[in-house]
């Protein structure tokens, strides 16, 4: 009963936020957020352009053990 617990593994993806008719302003992301909690997405981060602005929004979850992709059951 004293096993080990796995690690958590997870999941990634990045979001372009949404933007305003001038295409250079990003827009309130609140839609695009919320969509991806529905989904068990966590936004954590987000990555900046050079000169400043959000080029990508970063979104995290744990992989589910029901659709585990692990390289070691791939090539079995």
């Amino acid at each position: 009963m004293g096993g080990r617990q796995e690690p958590t593994r997870w999941e990634y993806e990045t979001v372009r936020p949404p933007r305003g008719s001038t295409r250079k302003e990003a827009t309130d992301p609140g839609a695009v957020l919320n969509e991806r909690a529905a989904d068990g997405w966590r936004f954590v981060d987000t990555i900046d352009y050079t000169g400043g602005g959000t080029k990508y929004l970063v979104f995290e979850r744990p992989i589910r053990s029901d659709t585990d992709d692990s390289p070691t059951e791939a090539m079995s």
